[in-house]
């Protein structure tokens, strides 16, 4: 055999390949994802390229200050002042020094200890909010997932480097842009070792060896163990003359940031504190702000015995820790955030044309119900929803355009919004007028019949309508299922193409549209 048929590939083998990973890619695409690509316009690979490498050169030339930082984060953060400083501090840090390492060449030698995070507090206070917000303002790529679904070998479960994939995925395949980006581990506090005295959870250790030595520096695979899209693509790139694709991505300059509510590490601390010979007493009336103060306390030798792994913790230097939201947080959270859970219900109500405004009173009475959640600012979604949710069944379909929620609506939604219809019938009646004027409308439009409904017969369809809670077009559509076929015969035989809708063909369609369909045949239409 000589060299050339070495070199030949087998027969359809390409073929075989891109068939394999087209239909594998089509069993995980969205149906809008698996709608063919339009054809690009000129100069659309540029743009991809320049968009690229303006989110590298803002890396580059990364002029943020702490302040700037902590700023913009008040538009969307309400509270967690310290929280914000740190959380700034940390992250001007860690970018000057990327900034340095791509700019000079003569520091990339140089030994430099990231400055990874761990935020602590209770859930619902903004922790994920905070990083994902800085992460906006700078323009990193920024990935989140829960330690709870990583196993230490990867098989059962996720891989911990499926993060720095997730990240390459997260900047577009772009891995000199991924290399920069942010990860944020959630629930990190559930992967401690605690367990049974005399024994260790090996999983939970595992784990955080694993997570240690991507934050330390390692080059992690861009290929997971199972990934055979990955592993078909690139075998068709080398049956291309592509040659062989990157295979793996360094994490030196990636930023971890890793968060937990610590529910028990505050009582580690307190017993500490407490048996110290100096002795500790801090009463603040709140159990969670309480919490937050032992947690303030916390060392070292504290996580350690919480459960992790001595080296883990120890490249965690930077330590925040989040309070729990007061009632007054909750309300300014509401009045004053950009990401308000109460400006998104307003957004959803303009899209049906019905505005809405809530008085102080009302915004104070959630932002008491939300606390009494005790999932912080979770809570509010939890309390709007059960408020808001009759609103947005009964109100689109009505003729009503406004209301104001007031304190006895946010305690009972359901009297509150019964006697709003109430009052509001009249309006009801208006918006079923039109509702039957536009039905007629559309029907002549799609079959070229005009329907001329009289009063009689529209004050029977509304009250039929008010009866059954009903649209007029989702009665009409089954009260006159049969009209179009049997005006269209009585059309066809008599050429008739106006027809008047009465009471009593309203009261009995199938019987009236009948005699017509005879009529017509005896040339009586």
């Amino acid at each position: 055999m000589n060299d050339s048929e070495k070199e030949e590939p087998l027969p359809g083998l390409e073929e075989q390949l891109k068939d394999m990973l087209r239909k594998a890619n089509m069993a995980f695409m969205t149906p809008s994802q698996a709608q063919p690509a339009p054809e690009a316009a000129e100069g659309g690979p540029d743009e991809e390229e320049e968009d690229e490498d303006a989110r590298l050169k803002a890396i580059r030339e990364f002029a943020l200050r702490p302040r700037d930082i902590r700023d913009y984060l008040d538009r969307f953060v309400i509270g967690q002042d310290e929280a914000k400083k740190v959380l700034s501090v940390a992250i001007c840090d860690h970018y000057n020094h990327v900034r340095r390492w791509m700019d000079n060449p003569d520091v990339r030698q140089d030994e430099y200890a990231k400055h990874n995070i761990i935020l602590l507090g209770p859930t619902g206070v903004g922790k994920t909010y905070l990083v994902r917000c800085a992460a906006r303002l700078i323009g990193v790529p920024f990935v989140k997932a829960d330690a709870t679904k990583f196993t230490e070998t990867g098989y059962v479960g996720h891989d911990v480097e499926d993060l720095v994939r997730d990240l390459v995925k997260a900047s577009d395949g772009n891995t000199e842009l991924a290399q920069y980006g942010i990860i944020f581990v959630d629930e990190i506090d559930k992967i401690a070792s605690q367990s049974a005295p005399g024994s260790k959870d090996v999983s939970g250790r595992g784990v955080q060896i694993n997570l240690l030595k991507l934050m330390e520096e390692t080059d992690a695979s861009l290929f997971s163990q199972t990934d055979l899209i990955g592993q078909m693509q690139a075998i068709m790139d080398m049956q291309r003359g592509k040659g062989t694709r990157e295979r793996t991505i360094n994490t030196r300059h990636m930023l971890f940031i890793v968060s937990g509510a610590f529910d028990k590490l505050g009582d580690l601390v307190r017993r500490r504190v407490s048996s110290s010979p100096i002795g500790f007493r801090h009463d603040t009336g709140d159990k969670k702000q309480e919490g937050s103060a032992f947690l303030r306390l916390a060392e070292t030798k504290d996580f350690i015995e919480y459960g992790f792994e001595p080296e883990f913790i120890g490249r965690l230097p930077v330590r925040v820790v989040c309070n729990g939201l007061s009632v007054d947080d909750l309300e300014r959270i509401l009045l004053n955030s950009e990401g308000s859970v109460l400006k998104q219900y307003r957004w959803d109500f303009e899209g049906y044309g019905i505005d809405f405004r809530a008085d102080k009173a009302a915004v104070k009475r959630i932002a008491e119900k939300a606390h009494s959640e005790e999932t912080g600012a979770r809570g509010l979604m939890t309390v709007i929803e059960r408020i808001f949710r009759g609103y947005k069944f009964e109100l689109p379909s009505t003729a009503i355009r406004s209301f104001e929620l007031d304190e006895a609506a946010v305690d009972d939604p359901v009297a509150a919004l019964a006697a709003l219809l109430q009052n509001k019938e009249s309006a009801r009646r208006e918006m079923l007028e039109r509702e039957i004027d536009q039905f007629a409308a559309e029907f002549a439009e799609q079959h070229g019949l005009a329907l001329t409904v009289d009063k009689a017969a529209r004050e029977l369809i509304i009250e039929m309508c008010v009866e059954r809670d009903r649209s007029v077009r989702g009665f009409c559509e089954e009260h006159f299922r049969d009209l179009e076929y049997g005006l269209k015969l009585v059309a066809r035989n008599t050429g008739q193409t106006k027809f008047r809708i009465s009471k009593s063909f309203v009261k009995n369609p199938s019987e009236v549209l009948s005699k017509k369909i005879a009529e017509s045949f005896k040339g009586e239409g």
